[in-house]
């Protein structure tokens, strides 16, 4: 049985990972915490509280998912990571330099954490595919869609599919030499002469395409999550094998 803690329980991910979590015979949702106090209405109810450190101390988790807020996770993991606890990580925004900072600190602390920009499988094998289709179409460009309370853009999703991409192909420049955006941001983020472009809509859930083009012809991949239901598989994956890992994990594909 692994002893689960989820932050962020109140949110339209975190009460998901809630739901998730009760429902699975070998996790045991443990606590949950969130910025204000509340229950989730699970069982006999949930108590929300508000003090993390206080909250791991008292409900001992093996593992703490969070999926809170780009501008509090890396908070979150300097208070975490010292109890020894494992982490699971959803929520995104990451820079190079944090990502090294919370590999260190969960080393230091003999423990470890998964940090996944999406948890979708169809967006795991999206990326997969897409690289393989970059050997051939070197011309590539990302377009991601979320609705319109994401705050980070562009998504760590598309951030990571580039760079993955950016691992099979040379960096390059796309379009016209002399090209010019007549309208600032126009062509989108460039990421090693990929371009990035985000849109942010009511409706989306997360979806993107990445697009290529070669001569006479373009090959489209896609992903499409129809509800926050298929991240749940992903999580709980996360959290059954993260416990046996060292340091950080970054990107769902690493514990396929």
């Amino acid at each position: 049985m692994i002893r689960v803690l989820v932050n962020g329980a109140l949110g339209r991910m975190g009460s998901e990972v809630c739901k998730k979590v009760y429902s699975e015979a070998d996790l045991e949702l443990v606590g949950a915490v969130d910025i204000k106090e509340g229950t989730v209405p699970l069982g006999d109810g949930v108590k929300v509280t508000t003090d993390l450190v206080a909250a791991i101390e008292a409900a001992k988790p093996d593992v703490v998912v969070d999926f809170t807020r780009p501008d509090v996770v890396m908070g979150n993991l300097r208070k975490m990571l010292p109890l020894g606890v494992h982490a699971v990580v959803g929520t995104t925004g990451f820079s190079d330099a944090d990502l090294k900072e919370v590999d260190e600190l969960a080393r230091k602390h003999n423990t470890s954490l998964l940090i996944a920009p999406n948890f979708a499988l169809g967006a795991v094998v999206m990326m997969k595919l897409a690289c393989e289709a970059a050997k051939y179409f070197p011309h590539v460009e990302i377009i991601e869609k979320h609705h319109d309370n994401k705050l980070d853009a562009p998504s760590g999703t598309a951030i990571i599919t580039a760079q993955k991409i950016a691992e099979v192909r040379k960096a390059m420049h796309q379009g016209n030499p002399d090209e010019k955006e007549t309208m600032a941001g126009a062509r989108g983020a460039d990421y090693e002469g990929m371009k990035i472009h985000s849109v942010r809509l009511p409706g989306y859930v997360a979806s993107q395409e990445v697009i290529f083009g070669g001569q006479g012809e373009t090959l489209k991949i896609s992903t499409d999550p129809i509800n926050r239901e298929c991240y749940m598989p992903g999580v709980a994956l996360g959290c059954r094998k993260i416990v046996d890992q060292a340091g950080l994990v970054y990107g769902l594909d690493k514990l396929l």
